[in-house]
């Protein structure tokens, strides 16, 4: 009998340092996942640090009347646990699986191969600045503002229709005699046309020319599209000056909840009523607000920060669903006008039941 307990002791004795070993192994093996938590919160209608971590307004505003402004008009942000050169340990992973606040995610869909961290946090930095002009952009245009806009050529690729035709720095004024104001517009009247040549109405050099050019089908992942292979820009010469300061922070996310400040800004009252508001979505000059990622991360971000309410992009409402923290009231967006309309029935205290939301 004790000889065999003192097999079985010995064996779970041996089980156990097995288990060990194989456990410090999991924690050392790379892993091809990262994991995404909520990040910083920062308030649209505060201050934010500098790179010499002195405080300055989020949105400053010169050559226009300006108010004040009370309660939070909260951007939210995700950090990426990990990266190429450094992922996280099993171990890691397992918690954060556990963790309703976090997710795992494929190594490649935030890293993807050939890029480094340096380039991708480059061109997440380049995303924040073209959010920052579409944002201030989308809010002049709200308040009625003049904003200049201009559709400009970057580039015309080598054997696509544009090449030879249009030229670096031409100005699109307009297609096919409709007035052209942002590259979405050019876009669609191009895929309007179905495949008809279209004439562009331009500026060169200051001086004003016609060209026709015939759009090419293109298909990708089974979508077909009409193209005539050109980069295009959008120039504004807004009437007053909107400086955003936020160090640290990329990506196009943050667009819709600038816009929000810069009219709070703008405007008389409080635009929240001076409730805790957070929310999310890329804008674009027209209004319209778009998806992101990792909004289930930023809706705890909010949470925790304090928000009452999160203005959510309604193309990410499948990801919203199921997945809101208790005490926070999300609302639904596809537009600014909306999103402004939202806060006014906060701020006048109503029927916030009856806005939409992601059912």
């Amino acid at each position: 009998m004790d000889r065999t307990r003192s097999v079985k002791v010995g064996l779970g004795v041996w089980s156990l340092i097995v288990a060990l070993i194989a456990l410090v192994v999991l924690t050392f093996l790379p892993t091809p996942y990262v994991i995404q938590r909520p990040g910083p919160v920062y308030n649209t209608l505060g201050t934010a640090a500098d790179k010499d971590g002195e405080q300055l307004p989020l949105i400053a505003v010169e050559g226009a009347e300006t108010f004040e402004t009370a309660g939070s008009l909260d951007l939210t942000t995700v950090q990426v646990v990990g990266n190429r050169q450094r992922t996280p340990s099993w171990f890691e992973l397992a918690l954060a699986w556990t963790d309703s606040s976090k997710a795992v995610v494929p190594l490649d869909s935030v890293f993807p191969e050939g890029v480094t961290t340096e380039e991708r946090d480059a061109q997440n930095a380049t995303l924040m600045v073209d959010s920052q002009h579409e944002a201030t952009a989308a809010a002049l245009g709200e308040l009625g503002y003049d904003t200049g806009a201009q559709v400009a050529v970057v580039e015309a690729d080598e054997g696509t229709p544009a090449d030879g035709v249009l030229e670096a720095d031409d100005i699109i004024t307009a297609i096919d005699g409709s007035p052209v104001d942002s590259a979405k517009q050019l876009r669609q009247k191009i895929q309007d046309a179905e495949g008809s040549a279209v004439e562009l109405t331009l500026l060169r050099g200051g001086e004003e020319k016609t060209v026709k050019v015939t759009p090419q089908e293109r298909t990708a992942d089974g979508k077909t599209t009409w193209v005539v292979g050109v980069t295009l820009r959008t120039d504004y010469d807004f009437p007053i000056d909107v400086t955003i300061q936020l160090d640290n922070v990329g990506g196009p996310s943050a667009g819709m909840m600038f816009a929000l400040g810069i009219i709070d800004t703008l405007t008389p009252g409080e635009l929240n009523g001076g409730e805790d508001v957070a929310g999310t979505g890329t804008i674009e000059a027209d209004g319209t607000v778009g998806p992101i990622g990792g909004i289930r991360q930023k809706l705890y971000g909010a949470r925790d920060a304090g928000a009452d309410y999160f203005l959510a992009p309604e193309s990410n409402c499948d990801d919203v669903v199921g997945h809101v923290p208790d005490g926070l009231t999300v609302v639904s967006t596809s537009t600014l006008e909306e999103s402004v309309h939202a806060l006014e029935v906060i701020a006048d205290g109503g029927d916030v039941s009856a806005l939409p939301t992601c059912d």
